[in-house]
């Protein structure tokens, strides 16, 4: 026994001295894409707490329309690490040879705590034109890109109505316009994320009529991404998830009972308010936040039922496994140093 306390206690020692080297030396620069919904939340956590300063690293985050929009930057070198929602552009992108990698966690639907939300225009639900989901049929749809996770949960939510996914038209937007797009009456539903959904209630311009948890619970809804060259740079990439898992922790300490209340809800939702567009702290109060595996792990049983969704829309353009996209390596390694989450 004190053989194995000795060994976990030179392992501890040889981990802080690594993050010491590499905050010593000059930092690196890591370009990370994000997607403006609140899971983003992760990264800049990590950078205000200095949990990336402690590896080493700085950050610079870019922003994107939706995930798919980052496999090109991605492939080519000018992202390091994605952030957003898996998609087939994805699937599509390992087919052709480019070895993406789907590393951790963002954001899940765990019990409680779900941000994908389907609203519905409240001038809609009011006049009595939609009483109930069969009601979505000849809608307009906002989503925020095609072979995208919001477009899994709106499959799912149309066979839970007994409707077919052509019964739907879809406009691709990116999520900041879904709000815009009810209030000026372009489309007639909205697959979104939180804090939008939200600020669409307050505004009186949505009504929350489903959401991700209802149709498809423990639903992994946005990944963390290396690129390949990224992932290539080993010692680097497991400093980052180790940053990385340091935030979603400190994140998961200001949940409670579906809300941001707990003890740390105080300063993630400071960091929100200064990192995001939105700056009203009472807007973070009242949403739904996201759920995450505190450990970073992604529920492989959810990303393989979509990747069969968008196989059977005719969006993967060859055979593909999970096995060639999932590395849980990163996150393993980053756990042997951390240890496991203990609330």
């Amino acid at each position: 026994m004190k053989q194995r306390h000795l060994i976990l206690a030179t392992c501890c020692i040889i981990a802080a001295l690594r993050s010491a080297a590499a905050a010593a030396a000059e930092p690196v620069t890591v370009n990370v894409g994000i997607v403006n919904a609140i899971s983003d939340g992760l990264i800049f956590i990590a950078e205000k707490k200095g949990y990336f300063a402690a590896e080493g690293i700085t950050v610079n985050t870019m922003a994107f329309p939706s995930a798919a929009n980052m496999v090109a930057p991605l492939s080519a070198g000018q992202l390091e690490v994605g952030a957003g929602a898996p998609s087939a552009g994805l699937y599509n992108a390992v087919i052709r040879g480019i070895a993406l990698k789907i590393v951790a966690d963002k954001a899940s639907s765990q019990p409680g705590y779900t941000v994908n939300k389907m609203l519905v225009r409240k001038d809609l639900v009011d006049s009595g034109r939609y009483k109930t989901l069969a009601d979505l049929k000849g809608m307009t749809v906002a989503l925020n890109g095609a072979g995208n996770t919001n477009v899994a949960t709106l499959a799912y939510t149309l066979q839970k109505a007994g409707l077919k996914y052509s019964d739907v038209k879809t406009v691709d937007l990116p999520f900041p316009d879904h709000v815009v797009a009810l209030k000026n009456k372009a489309v007639d539903a909205a697959f979104t994320v939180e804090p939008l959904a939200t600020i669409a209630v307050r505004e009186g311009v949505g009504v929350v009529e489903s959401d991700d948890a209802t149709v498809d619970p423990g639903h992994q809804i946005a990944v963390l991404l290396f690129s390949p060259k990224f992932a290539a740079q080993r010692d680097l990439a497991v400093r980052f998830t180790k940053a990385y898992l340091r935030s979603v922790r400190y994140y998961h300490g200001g949940l409670k009972d579906g809300k941001l209340a707990g003890p740390n809800a105080d300063d993630v939702i400071s960091i929100l308010t200064h990192s995001t567009r939105i700056k009203d702290p009472a807007v973070f109060r009242a949403i739904t936040p996201n759920g995450v595996d505190p450990d970073g792990r992604v529920n492989r049983k959810s990303l393989q039922q979509d990747l069969d969704l968008w196989r059977s829309q005719g969006l993967i353009n060859g055979p593909i496994s999970l096995d060639r996209v999932v590395d849980t390596s990163f996150v393993e390694t980053a756990l042997k140093e951390l240890g496991p989450d203990r609330p």
